[in-house]
């Protein structure tokens, strides 16, 4: 099964984000799955290297990061960066700054879309 997550809200302030990270990582655990993330909107944030948030608190850096290591495909709306001001640099490794049109591929590729 293919499952694509689109992902729009902040990485904190409301918890959606978070909750659609930590199914996505659930999901990417499953044999036979096959999982891919898009961040757009504020969600572009939750990509962003060197998050600093209180101890005992969710790191979407980190959730990111165990999402890759589990072959999860992250792409980035490079809009949304660019208006949040964040840079290629700035970007976790492994996640890419992608478009519109990667968003649409990866649409058609999917069995299920599921949005945050």
């Amino acid at each position: 099964m293919k499952t694509l997550f689109i992902l729009n809200d902040a990485p904190y302030g409301t918890e959606r984000s978070y909750n659609g990270i930590r199914l996505a990582n659930a999901l990417a655990k499953v044999t036979g799955q096959e999982v891919k993330v898009f961040l757009i909107g504020d969600a572009a944030a939750c990509s962003k290297q060197g998050q600093k948030v209180p101890q005992g608190y969710y790191n979407t850096e980190s959730m990111l990061k165990s999402a890759i290591g589990h072959k999860v495909e992250i792409g980035i709306c490079g809009t949304c960066l660019d208006a949040r001001g964040i840079v290629e640099t700035e970007i976790i490794d492994g996640t890419k700054k992608s478009t519109l049109a990667q968003l649409a591929e990866w649409t058609i590729w999917a069995d299920k879309v599921i949005t945050f």
